[in-house]
């Protein structure tokens, strides 16, 4: 499938938010419930769980159940590893 420029550009906008970005760093490094996740950021529940929907719908995290307890993760290794390669470029220009 070729990925169009508008796609492209919505894809990369999802990293643009700063909470977002809190959120998927914490998520590369482990897996967590939202209550944990909302600590981990400090951010209000209600806050991360919108977020959550957010990046659920694009993509860059999953969940997954556990009886009543719901557990967010990183999509892919991909989501990782554009995030870490974005670290290395912003810390050669120093």
């Amino acid at each position: 499938m070729k990925v169009n420029t508008e796609e492209l550009a919505l894809f990369f906008k999802m990293f643009s938010d700063e909470t977002r970005l809190k959120i998927i760093e914490a998520l590369v490094i482990k897996e967590f419930s939202v209550n944990e996740l909302a600590e981990e950021v400090n951010m209000s529940q209600t806050a991360v769980s919108y977020q959550l929907r957010i990046l659920r719908d694009s993509h860059i995290v999953k969940y997954r159940k556990d009886a009543q307890n719901v557990f967010y993760s990183i999509d892919d290794e991909h989501i990782s590893y554009l995030i870490n390669v974005a670290k290395r470029h912003l810390e050669e220009e120093d």
